[in-house]
């Protein structure tokens, strides 16, 4: 198996839950880190541990929404091998009770930010020459339905077709494209939900191992996309969910 040592990675939404532990993770694999998010304290603190551990890690400021800034930090960082696309939101209300305002919200962050950021890593992948890999953190919502979630699972799905027609267009180009799918990982995005007795116990009954997903597991299939050992995969969505789509 190969490693990540020498090979930059940038991961958005670095700061908590599962992009705080993609970043650890690929940080263990030998990569450079580069560590986005809007709250500086939570990336620095990430940035400080990965250092502890003997990584190497930058931490920068950004809101993704923010292109020119984007645009800037690639400047400072330069070559970018990974790009993780974890920066994402939910809001969960009937379909009747959806506004514009919410509905733009979830697709700006989940679809827009990744298609222009993704542009943005790949066209300086094409310019050196090198290929690299795109990871983007979809979700088992990105394959199924749910009840209260219609623009999530829109978006998801969009993200879906996005990788899937990157993959195709970027192959020539040695640049890999893939999607991580989670389940019902406890997050502090999802921790407010599963704080409701009667929805973490009819989510348990719904995944077939019985349990919830751990950060470290949904980290451990982005290490696998982005190392050199996966240079056959691309268009692919791994699904991490305990068996809750399979069924």
């Amino acid at each position: 198996m190969s490693t990540l040592d020498g090979r930059t990675a940038l991961v958005t939404g670095a700061g908590r839950g599962l992009g705080r532990g993609i970043a650890l993770a690929l940080a263990a694999a030998g990569a450079r880190v580069v560590l986005l998010s809007r709250t500086a304290s939570e990336i620095d603190s990430a940035a400080e541990e990965i250092r502890a551990a003997g990584g190497s890690a930058l931490a920068v400021t950004c809101d993704v929404l923010d292109l020119p800034r984007f645009e800037a930090v690639l400047d400072g960082v330069g070559e970018v091998d990974v790009l993780v696309n974890n920066a994402g939101t939910n809001d969960p209300m009937p379909f009747t009770e959806v506004t514009p305002a919410t509905y733009d919200k979830i697709f700006d962050l989940n679809v827009r930010s990744t298609y222009f950021l993704t542009q943005a890593v790949v066209a300086r992948m094409i310019a050196a020459g090198r290929g690299g890999s795109v990871i983007t953190v979809s979700s088992q919502m990105g394959h199924v339905g749910a009840a209260n979630r219609s623009v999530y699972c829109a978006a998801k799905h969009a993200v879906e077709g996005m990788i899937k027609a990157l993959a195709v267009e970027l192959g020539p180009h040695g640049i890999r494209v893939n999607a991580v799918a989670p389940g019902y990982v406890e997050t502090p995005l999802t921790a407010p939900y599963f704080a409701d007795e009667d929805f973490r116990a009819d989510t348990l009954r719904r995944i077939p191992l019985g349990r919830l997903g751990l950060v470290r597991e949904v980290a451990a299939a982005v290490v696998y996309l982005a190392d050199p050992a996966a240079g056959f995969v691309t268009g692919a969505s791994l699904v991490i969910d305990g068996g809750y789509t399979a069924q």
